[in-house]
């Protein structure tokens, strides 16, 4: 009797402690909280390091002198591709909650931050970026982005609604011995492109990372992405400034060919697990 009680003693023992183990490790698999991933952008000239404001001096591929006084630019419709390949779309086409507004004006030691939170728990190989605002939150109409519209607005980066967003804000000075010349590029879609016959400047671009982010809520990785603004005018198409284009505004040709530029100025630098 008594080696029964013991037994019987044992077993539920044993079983208590199974269970236990098992909920627990249930509970690890189980724990898909998700946390955040923070992307910080740093403008700079590739040969010359980090742009001071109204200071850093580039000669492009021409020869042409130039510096800037103010650098912004929209990002937008962010997707984090994992290591299996598969997509979470970040507030797509919902300016209010995925556009964000890169000023370098507002950089902290050269860097300007964006934390994305609720990001799901997953390892992730790349991102994809939109420069600007799609045609497809554009057309949601005012409402559906108010929030966004007044922050563009007071930061200067919209005409009236009809026009639509500024994506890309270039100002400057520009000179063949000095940069003594004021230019002005202002990149953007004309409203609704199809009624009105005008160029989509949007567009994306996908960044390959170094190492994998590591998104959990235990921990939070930083991308560093670099912005060559080289690339303004010595990317695909060299350009040079004149008198024909340093006051331009929208979409024609050479803000056509100034967005196509800009948009492969992008690299990821490397990845902080933290």
């Amino acid at each position: 009797m008594k080696i029964y009680k013991f037994l019987s003693l044992f077993f539920i023992v044993l079983t208590s402690v199974m269970l236990s183990s098992c909920k627990t490790g249930d509970d690890e698999e189980a724990d898909s909280t998700p946390g955040t991933l923070q992307l910080k952008f740093e403008n700079g000239f590739s040969n010359l390091g980090d742009i001071v404001l109204n200071q850093t001096v580039q000669t492009s591929v021409s020869g042409q002198k130039h510096k800037f006084s103010t650098l912004k630019y929209m990002v937008s419709n962010i997707t984090l591709i994992d290591e299996n390949g598969g997509e979470f779309k970040y507030h797509h086409n919902d300016p209010d909650n995925g556009a964000f507004i890169v000023d370098q004006a507002e950089a902290v030691a050269g860097i300007n931050y964006i934390n994305l939170k609720e990001i799901p728990k997953k390892n992730y190989k790349k991102i994809r970026i939109g420069l600007g605002i799609s045609q497809s939150a554009y057309l949601l109409g005012q409402n559906g982005q108010g929030i966004f519209w007044q922050k563009a607005k007071t930061a200067g980066m919209a005409w009236s609604w009809a026009a639509g967003y500024i994506f890309v804000r270039l100002e400057g000075t520009y000179g063949t011995s000095s940069a003594t010349s004021e230019f002005m590029n202002h990149c953007g879609n004309m409203g609704n492109v199809s009624a009105n016959n005008t160029p989509d400047l949007y567009r994306e671009f996908t960044l390959d990372f170094p190492t994998t982010a590591r998104v959990s809520k235990e921990m939070t990785p930083s991308v560093h992405i670099l912005a060559d603004l080289n690339q303004f005018l010595s990317g695909q198409t060299a350009l040079m400034l004149d008198g024909s284009n340093d006051m331009a505004m929208g979409s024609n040709q050479h803000l056509v060919n100034v967005t196509n530029n800009i948009s492969k100025m992008f690299t990821v630098d490397h990845v902080h697990n933290d």
